[in-house]
């Protein structure tokens, strides 16, 4: 049988509570009133015997609401899934080449959105099936252009040119860089 909260593990709570944010769907658990009863209204609540002096029950104790989250983007689906294994280890390999590459250091982020997006519709037009996309580390190795890159690739515009994104092997840029798998172009 649980013993019922003290005042200051109820007051504990509600602090704790309110510095999480639930999952999406799901709600913070609350105590019970049962929970929260002072042990001697327990008591006399078994013996039939009423309290004495003054007995206010206390009521359970809410955590605050969550804070309203803003609506998803519907514009950016998710991103694009990883490359199959033994596809990267060729590719790694070199034993599926790397047809094109291309360096994004130095660009703004607006210049290198085009700029990929234009280099991957130039790819697939030629029929190449594995491209280097070289987006740098950063100088705290958080770069704004390897950040946002796997956003650019789940746009519309070239989502379905992309069968698969995964991060680069170190002796092709490591972290900094990401191969590109290509789909087929359609006949």
């Amino acid at each position: 049988m649980k013993r019922p909260l003290k005042a200051e593990e109820v007051k504990l709570w509600t602090v704790v509570a309110s510095t999480v944010r639930p999952a999406p769907g799901k709600r913070l658990p609350e105590p019970s009133e049962a929970e929260i009863a002072p042990p001697q209204a327990k008591a006399n609540a078994k013996t039939g015997k009423a309290p004495p002096g003054p007995f206010i029950k206390r009521k359970a104790v809410a955590a605050p609401a969550p804070p309203s989250t803003p609506p998803a983007k519907p514009t950016a689906p998710s991103t694009p899934a990883a490359i199959e294994p033994l596809r990267k280890r060729r590719i790694a390999r070199a034993r599926d080449p790397i047809e094109a590459r291309l360096d994004l250091h130095g660009l703004d982020q607006d210049r290198a959105r085009v700029a990929l997006h234009g280099f991957l519709q130039r790819a697939h037009e030629q029929g190449f099936r594995a491209v280097l996309v070289i987006t740098g580390k950063g100088t705290l190795g958080d770069g704004v252009l390897r950040r946002r890159a796997p956003d650019w690739l789940s746009e519309p515009q070239v989502r379905p040119l992309i069968a698969g994104v995964s991060p680069a092997e170190r002796h092709h840029g490591g972290e900094g860089a990401l191969y590109i798998a290509l789909k087929r172009r359609k006949a």
